[in-house]
């Protein structure tokens, strides 16, 4: 390939809208544009990357005996409402109707549609089933950012595993994991895996592979001793107990005129926030519900989903609250409640003489023994971890870090399956549901976690494995026959040698052409120039490295070759 031929558009500032490191490079470098918030062009050089991603995917997909398929982006609604996702995805499914008025989606996932084609397996004998796909999901994302990073049109390669047992759902979880594992590695990407929420997706079990970076918006709570990690939705520490003095005999209510957060009553009633009980009110599929916190801790939404099977969830709004309960925010408390479904963290039970609002604006209780006063009808691990606090196996300080989520992987048991009756005959005739497991990998992501974890100031610093071309020809003058011709022959020879190369052939300065080749991340760089021919050599400059040898020009061809092949 030819530089001065190939669509590269280059850029020498960061634009103004793009804030990650991938976003801004990938744009400067020239590899995507925007359409519109969350929709991206991949322009040639990303394409190039894109379809290096692609197969070392499939190849570790084959190793593991997956089938390629290739389905449908459009569905008809009936078969997510027999799922009943059809509702619970509302927010983020696009939807549409044909001309004859028939309800249609566009594919965010593929659950359903892999399990409609597993209705064909008749027999036990056809078991285990893996099947796979690259194909474009589209999602209403609600913050579209980052680039690459949080889209709402990409490509995911999807897995979905059929399996007649749970041990053989475990053993298809089992070859994922060590495969994704593999992929990443081989991408250049450091992901850890990770215990995570199965969320919407359902399931049993569910593993996320994390890229920690600055950049990510999921948090990842780590152990360096012992390597337990888990996402900050799925995360548990060991919470010592506090010591509570026995209290009163019963509540006793005191006036806070003005108070309306944690911090509030603690610095003026000498009411520490961890002899607090916060009370949140949350509607849970459309039932206002009380969600009882210590003071000092934070929520994690994902865990009360998870906890109360809620497929909708949100704060309840203060005109809601006021009705429900009589008072705003602030002075909220569960003590008399009745009729309302109360869940409580860990953390509160068995506390006394505690501290929470009393159902009445500007006044609180004191006194409060949990068990005695709250009729907490749910108790569940509810907090999210905090750097600090000691992990739950080895009692060593967790590390809380951000990261981005690369891939993730569920057993989702029997869901879908049960749903669109995918079942087979087992060994006696009888019908069996099939087990299902999910897989998936975006590969847009993978490509922005890629250049997160390679680059410094001049631009991209592509892996070997992932780079649209693995070697760079810059003539340096390109108006100079003998240089121009000696570059040329260096360019069929690697060309010969089966090696990416690209000639930057243009009638550019040797300054612009190093720029650019930096920026754009292509891992070696030879240098053809007057001064280096004169004695019969060329330069040969490692990216990453920055490292600068001179060679022969007639050795340069199977130096290159054999430096390309051991990196590969």
């Amino acid at each position: 390939m030819r530089w001065s031929q190939m669509h590269i558009p280059t850029l020498r500032e960061n634009p103004a809208e793009a804030d990650a490191p991938s976003h801004q490079l990938l744009l400067r470098a020239g590899y995507i544009r925007q359409l519109m918030s969350g929709h991206y062009s991949l322009l040639p050089l990303a394409v190039r990357v894109r379809s290096k991603v692609i197969s070392i995917i499939r190849e570790e997909m084959a190793l593991i005996g997956s089938q390629e398929f290739s389905l449908p982006t459009m569905h008809p609604a009936e078969i997510w409402q027999r799922t009943g996702r059809w509702d619970t995805m509302s927010d983020e499914m696009f939807r549409l109707r044909d001309r004859k008025g028939a309800e249609l989606a566009l594919g965010m996932t593929h659950e359903e549609i892999f399990a409609s084609l597993a209705v064909e397996l008749n027999s036990y004998r056809q078991l285990p089933q893996m099947w796979y796909q690259f194909q474009t999901k589209l999602r209403d994302e609600p913050r579209a950012k980052g680039g690459l990073l949080r889209t709402r049109e990409f490509t995911m390669k999807d897995s979905y595993s059929f399996d007649l047992t749970q041990e053989g759902l475990d053993h298809a979880f089992d070859l994922h994991r060590h495969a994704y594992l593999t992929i990443f590695a081989r991408l250049g990407i450091p992901a850890i895996p990770v215990e995570a929420s199965s969320g919407s997706m359902g399931g049993s079990t569910s593993t996320e592979f994390m890229c920690p970076a600055d950049v990510g918006e999921d948090l990842v709570a780590y152990c360096p001793a012992c390597g337990y990690a888990a996402n900050i939705e799925k995360a548990t520490s060991h919470l010592e107990r506090v010591s509570d003095t026995a209290g009163s005999p019963e509540p006793e209510r005191f006036a806070t005129p003005g108070v309306r957060t944690i911090d509030d009553l603690a610095s003026n009633f000498d009411a520490p926030a961890n002899r607090q009980v916060k009370t949140l009110v949350y509607v849970l599929d459309g039932k206002l519900s009380l969600v009882l916190m210590r003071g000092d801790h934070t929520l994690a939404e994902q865990k009360l989903a998870d906890i109360t099977g809620a497929g909708t969830l949100r704060p309840a709004r203060p005109e809601e609250i006021q009705e429900a309960l009589g008072a705003l925010p602030g002075s909220l408390g569960a003590v008399g409640v009745t009729g309302r479904p109360v869940i409580a963290d860990e953390a509160l039970r068995g506390r006394t003489d505690m501290f929470t609002g009393a159902n009445s604006d500007g006044v609180h209780l004191r006194g409060v023994d949990v068990d005695r006063d709250l009729a907490v009808g749910t108790w569940a691990d509810l907090r999210e971890v905090a750097s600090g606090e000691p992990c739950l196996r080895c009692e060593q300080p967790l590390e809380v870090q951000k990261a981005i989520e690369v891939g993730h992987i569920f057993k989702l048991g029997d869901k879908y399956s049960k749903a669109l009756g995918v079942s087979v005959p087992d060994t006696d005739g009888s019908p069996t549901t099939l087990i299902m497991g999910s897989y998936g990998i975006g590969v847009e992501r993978a490509i922005a976690a890629v250049v997160e974890c390679h680059h410094d100031d001049n631009g991209i610093v592509w892996p070997m494995s992932t780079a649209p071309f693995e070697v760079v020809i810059v003539i340096a003058q390109q108006d100079d026959a003998p240089t121009a011709e000696a570059g040329e022959r260096i360019y069929q020879q690697l060309l010969a040698d089966g090696v990416e190369v690209i000639v930057d052939d243009r009638a550019e300065r040797a300054g612009v052409k190093f720029k650019d080749a930096e920026l754009v991340g292509i891992p070696l760089r030879v240098t053809v120039g007057k001064r280096g021919l004169a004695d019969g050599t060329v330069e040969l400059t490692s990216r990453a490295t920055g490292q600068t040898d001179r060679i022969g020009i007639d050795e340069i061809a199977g130096h290159v070759r054999r430096v390309v092949e051991f990196a590969r």
